[in-house]
């Protein structure tokens, strides 16, 4: 029985679900950046704790059927293979790294302060340049990786896509978020 078929299933939906659960965290960072309230920023935390298990679910069906898929089809050396398990075993693990205290520590802040207006310490750590920059240098190396999984390319093609999606990622976090630092706390409204 051929289970390639199943395991390219399973491996596109592995890379729609770890897409997902970054997506959703991107989405509440941005909602949070424009939170006025303590309330506003607790109210998401659920989302933020959900996406982190869908992402884990994702990335492990990613590795274990890429893995199968590369052993029987493919063969751990090809080009565009190589640099997609560099690019995984680099960027998801420093941007995981980055991150998760940085969600931790917004759910501390959000959970100790008072209701009302954003104090300056959650402000601060919400419009964290590190955090943003690394949430958008993650997506979008991943969309590299997606692009290598549907063309396949050659090794050299493939080095310039994730240079260039690694390249776009940290400049878009860059001009997004270090531009406004430090910020000050937002007023009420």
């Amino acid at each position: 029985m051929n289970l390639y078929p199943i395991a390219l299933f399973l491996h596109v939906s592995g890379a729609i679900i770890y897409l997902f659960g970054i997506g959703t965290r991107l989405l509440v960072l941005t909602i949070q950046r424009g939170a006025r309230r303590v309330e506003q920023v607790r109210a998401l935390a659920p989302f933020i704790e959900l996406s982190g298990p869908l992402s884990g679910i994702g990335l492990l069906l990613i590795l274990v059927t890429g893995f199968y898929m590369a052993m029987t089809a493919w063969g751990l050396f090809t080009g565009w293979i190589v640099v997609t398990l560099i690019s995984l075993v680099l960027v998801v693990p420093a941007g995981i790294a980055v991150m998760e205290p940085g969600r931790r520590a917004i759910d501390r802040l959000a959970r100790e302060a008072p209701d009302g207006p954003l104090t300056e310490p959650l402000v601060r750590r919400i419009h964290d340049p590190v955090h943003v920059t690394a949430l958008q240098t993650l997506t979008l190396v991943l969309l590299g990786i997606v692009f290598l999984m549907t063309n396949k390319p050659s090794l050299t093609i493939s080095l310039i896509v994730m240079g260039v999606a690694l390249a776009l990622g940290l400049a878009s976090g860059a001009l997004k978020s270090w531009r406004r630092w430090p910020t000050r706390a937002v007023p009420a409204s």
